[in-house]
C-alpha cells in the first residue's frame, strides 16, 4: 500500500505542478482559448492563486516524505488538494462541463485516497 499511495501521489504532485505552473505562466486568455473556459468566470489573480496554490500543493505531496522534514505536510497537501477539486467540480457541474466535472472528481478520488492513507493506516 506505501508504494501504492507514493505512485499515486507522484502523478498527483506531477500533474498539479504542470497544470498550476501553466496557469501561473499563461494569461487567462491564452488559457481560456486552450479549452480552460472556466477562468473567463474569474479574475486573473484569481486564476494565478489557483495556480500557486495547486504548485504548493504539488510540492507538498512528495518533497516533505521524500526529504523526511515535516512529513505531515503530505497529507495536508492532499487534503487541501481534495478541497480545491471539489470547488472545481462545483465550478464545472454549474458550467455543465461534464467531462471536466468528472476529471476533477477523479482528481478529488485520488487526493482524497493519498490524505487517508498518509493521515492514517500508512501515515509516515
Amino acid at each position: 500500500m506505501n508504494i501504492t499511495l507514493w505512485i499515486v501521489a507522484s502523478v498527483l504532485g506531477a500533474a498539479f505542478l504542470a497544470g498550476g505552473a501553466m496557469k501561473l505562466a499563461q494569461p487567462k486568455e491564452k488559457l481560456a482559448a486552450s479549452g480552460w473556459d472556466w477562468v473567463e468566470d474569474y479574475d486573473g489573480s484569481v486564476v494565478r492563486a489557483i495556480g500557486a496554490l495547486e504548485v504548493l500543493a504539488g510540492v507538498g505531496l512528495i518533497l516533505p516524505a521524500a526529504l523526511d522534514v515535516a512529513p505531515v505536510l503530505t497529507p495536508l497537501a492532499a487534503a487541501g488538494l481534495a478541497v480545491l477539486m471539489a470547488l472545481a467540480a462545483l465550478t464545472h457541474a454549474r458550467r455543465k462541463e461534464g467531462q471536466g466535472a468528472a476529471v476533477t472528481v477523479v482528481l478529488l478520488a485520488a487526493a482524497v485516497f493519498v490524505a487517508w492513507g498518509r493521515f492514517g493506516p500508512h501515515s509516515f
